[in-house]
């Protein structure tokens, strides 16, 4: 499999697109939490932060549509709600929270202004980016992700030699199941079905329309992105691991993320970081908003006035949103990401495997199976906890906030063998 200029340009755009304020911000303190049990949250992170966004470049190299293509399968109305869900839930609180990790990690350290005055000078600049977005695939492939890739490696690296502390011992009972659920708040999976649409339309607009050509272009640049996002996301989680006896348990995600910073780089960390944190955020919102506005405008019959006014209302929200905490955030995206991930998820999947095991009535049996069995969980979420605790401990992984999974396995199993003996008897 060769790769050329043009796979690491999409691959780098691709990464710089995942990479934003949460992939920042929470592998080092998994790190920090997990200890010695470092390598094994970083697996179970791994799975849901790389290899499902990664299944999710690869679908969208396979289907080379929209994002309403994702659930076709289950029903028109069932895609339409979906795919409507997921870019709400997008604009309103990852794309904010890029701008008030910005707040917080890269101008308030250095400047007294506002979240107000931060948060509407950011998303005015997304806005422009999004506008002009014939070029993004440039501006993000060949200038600003090479930076963060550099920044952040700088910080790993140094973090190896810079510390002779001994790891302390971890008290997590499920480390694996940990950082997949810490993989979660990430949004690389629904990372991956919006911002793969942002890089198929960015190729038609650059007159790329062949097939086969695309299809290799994306999964090769998937890869690229995916090596990336591995390489950082295990350094990340290994410098909280060799750090977790040098700060106070109660440290917040930013506050540790300063600390590993200054300790590694000295006050020149803070600035490091500061771009870091500045070029990370934004490539993200960047993506967000224009994978919104694509989507709309796909909607009103590919209007460009559809697309211009879903952008302002994507960075109006993110302005406003964007006045909350990292850590209110990210507690309120809780309870939408045990809705919207598994189905995500599932979807992936389906989409990944080869279509003869996946006829219209399989996907729409798991599908329906999957929300079905989220629906504890995410009632668990919202503080329904004890009432669902019950039905939880009855379904399998229904304590590790996974009971759709086994479900959807057996009914994608059972479909597929009912059919089988459907088409040997006919």
């Amino acid at each position: 499999m060769r790769f050329n200029k043009e796979t690491f340009v999409a691959g780098f755009a691709l990464f710089s697109m995942f990479f934003g304020a949460g992939n920042l911000m929470l592998p080092p303190l998994l790190g920090y939490k997990a200890g010695d049990m470092w390598s094994l949250v970083t697996i179970g992170f791994v799975i849901s932060a790389v290899i499902i966004p990664l299944l999710g470049i690869v679908a969208h190299a396979k289907l080379q549509g929209t994002m309403l293509d994702f659930a076709k399968k289950v029903s028109p109305q069932f895609s339409f709600v979906y795919c409507l869900l997921v870019y709400i839930i997008s604009i309103t609180l990852p794309s904010p929270r890029t701008a008030s990790v910005t707040h917080e990690m890269a101008i308030q350290p250095f400047f007294d202004v506002s979240s107000w005055l931060t948060s509407t000078v950011y998303f005015a600049l997304v806005l422009i980016f999004v506008l002009n977005r014939s070029k993004i695939l440039g501006l993000l492939g060949k200038f600003l992700s090479p930076v963060i890739f550099i920044v952040i490696l700088s910080i790993i690296c140094i973090s190896f030699f810079s510390t002779q502390a001994s790891i302390a011992p971890s008290d997590f009972q499920t480390p694996i199941i940990s950082g997949l659920l810490e993989g979660y708040q990430t949004f690389d999976a629904i990372g991956a079905v919006v911002v793969g649409g942002v890089i198929i339309i960015s190729l038609n607009l650059k007159g790329k329309q062949d097939f086969q050509s695309n299809k290799k272009l994306i999964i090769k640049s998937g890869i690229v992105a995916g090596i990336g996002l591995l390489i950082i996301y295990s350094g990340m989680i290994y410098n909280g691991a060799l750090f977790n006896t040098d700060f106070d348990a109660t440290i917040s995600r930013t506050e540790l993320l300063s600390g590993i910073s200054f300790k590694t780089l000295g006050s020149i960390g803070k600035v490091f970081l500061s771009i870091l944190v500045g070029l990370a955020c934004f490539t993200t919102a960047v993506g967000i908003v224009t994978g919104t506005a694509d989507f709309m405008k796909g909607i009103f019959d590919n209007s460009q006035k559809a697309y211009l006014i879903t952008a302002i209302i994507g960075c109006m929200l993110g302005v406003l949103m964007g006045q909350f905490d990292v850590h209110y955030i990210i507690t309120v995206a809780v309870p939408a990401l045990m809705v919207i991930y598994p189905i995500t998820i599932i979807l992936i999947l389906l989409n990944v495997v080869p279509e003869k095991f996946t006829k219209p009535k399989v996907f729409r049996s798991v599908v329906v199976v999957t929300i079905i069995f989220s629906i504890p969980d995410f009632l668990a979420s919202i503080g329904l906890k004890n009432s669902v605790a019950p039905i939880l401990e009855h379904l399998p992984f229904g304590k590790y906030s996974l009971a759709w999974l086994l479900p959807a396995i057996l009914i994608f199993l059972i479909m597929n063998s009912y059919l089988l003996l459907r088409k040997k008897q006919d």
